[in-house]
C-alpha cells in the first residue's frame, strides 16, 4: 500500500503550531498535529487494551467521559503539547467537557453517519474544539473521519434520528443534505497524531474493514464562556486559564482508576448531559451520548 498523498492527509503532511489557527478558521478543522511519539501513543493503547481485558466495566466507562475514570485518560487530556493545540484555537482559557474512547471492532459494521458534533449538545456558542486523538493508524481502510471543507459555515443544519442498529450515534442522527463524497477529506492519522475539527463541521467515518482494531481518543474543549441553555445544569474540568464566568460545576480528578469519587461525579454528567442530547428524541437509549451499542471487546 502506497503512503498517503498530501491530499489524503488534509492538504499537510504536519502542520506547524503556528499554522493551526489559520487553517481551522479557513476549513474548520487542522490536521495532522503530532503531540506524542508513536511509542507514546502505542504505550496508551496497550493500557487501553489491558483495561479492556482485564475489568468487564472498562468497556462502557472508555466510551463516556473517560477522563473521570482512568488516572491515564486525565493525564492526555492535560498534556501540555494538547492544550497548546487547543490554545491556538480556543484562546488560553480551557475547559474539557467531554470525552470517549472509540473503538471499532475489526470487521465490523459500525460506522457513524454525517453530522455537527453541536447538534444536540445544548451550548450557546462555537468556542469548542474537538481533539481525535489517534491510538491506532486512523486509515481508509479501518473507516478514518472524513470532513468536508468549510462547512462549518453553514451553521447547525437540520439532521434526522434513525437509530440504526450499526450507526454508531447515540440518535442515530444524521445530516438532512447531501454531501459530495467526492469533496470530503479523508483524516489519516498515525498514532500519536491528533485531528481537531469545528463542531459544525460535518464529519463522518466507516466501517472497519481490516483485521486490526481502530482505537481513538476523541476529547470535546470548549471555552468557559459556553453556556449550557438546554439541560438545567451542566459540568465542565478546567484545564488551562481562568474560569471568569463559572457556567459549569467542577469536576474532581481521578486518581485511581474507578475512583469512587470520580464514579459518582461520572454519573451526574452523563444524567446531566444527556438531558441535553436527547432533547426532544422520541426514544433514548441506555448507553452515554457518543454510542448508541455496546462495541464488542476482546
Amino acid at each position: 500500500m502506497n503512503p498517503p498523498t498530501l491530499a489524503e492527509k488534509g492538504g499537510c503532511l504536519g502542520i506547524p503550531l503556528g499554522k493551526i489557527a489559520q487553517r481551522f478558521e479557513h476549513d474548520g478543522f487542522a490536521f495532522p498535529y503530532r503531540i506524542a511519539s508513536e511509542q507514546e501513543a502505542h504505550g496508551w493503547c496497550r493500557q487501553v487494551e489491558t483495561l479492556l481485558a482485564t475489568d468487564e466495566r472498562a468497556g462502557e466507562y472508555l466510551r463516556t467521559y473517560p477522563h473521570l475514570i482512568f488516572p491515564m485518560i486525565a493525564d492526555i487530556t492535560r498534556d501540555p503539547r494538547l492544550l497548546d493545540a487547543i490554545e491556538a484555537i480556543i484562546g488560553p482559557d480551557i475547559m474539557l467537557w467531554g470525552s470517549s474512547v472509540i473503538l471499532k471492532a475489526p470487521r465490523h459494521a459500525g460506522h457513524v453517519s454525517w453530522h455537527q458534533d453541536l447538534t444536540y449538545w445544548g451550548l450557546d456558542g462555537t468556542a469548542e474544539v474537538a481533539a481525535w486523538l489517534a491510538l491506532t493508524p486512523a486509515t481508509i481502510e479501518n473507516g478514518c473521519m472524513r470532513f468536508v471543507p468549510g462547512s462549518h459555515r453553514n451553521g447547525i443544519v437540520d439532521h434526522q434520528d434513525t437509530f440504526a442498529a450499526d450507526n454508531l450515534l447515540s440518535r442515530g442522527q444524521v445530516l438532512a443534505a447531501d454531501v459530495d463524497e467526492s469533496e470530503t477529506v479523508p483524516v489519516v492519522l498515525e498514532p500519536g497524531e491528533i485531528s481537531l475539527h469545528h463542531g459544525h463541521m460535518f464529519h463522518a467515518s466507516g466501517s472497519n474493514g481490516t483485521d486490526q482494531w481502530r482505537i481513538g481518543l476523541v476529547l470535546q474543549f470548549i471555552a468557559p464562556s459556553m453556556r449550557q441553555v438546554v439541560a438545567s445544569h451542566d459540568f465542565a474540568q478546567l484545564l488551562r486559564g481562568e474560569d471568569r464566568y463559572g457556567h459549569f460545576e467542577t469536576l474532581p480528578r481521578p486518581h485511581v482508576d474507578f475512583d469512587p469519587k470520580t464514579m459518582a461525579a461520572h454519573e451526574s454528567v452523563s444524567r446531566a448531559q444527556a438531558e441535553a442530547f436527547f432533547a426532544g428524541a422520541d426514544t433514548r437509549p441506555e448507553a452515554g451520548i457518543y454510542v448508541n451499542k455496546p462495541v464488542p471487546v476482546r
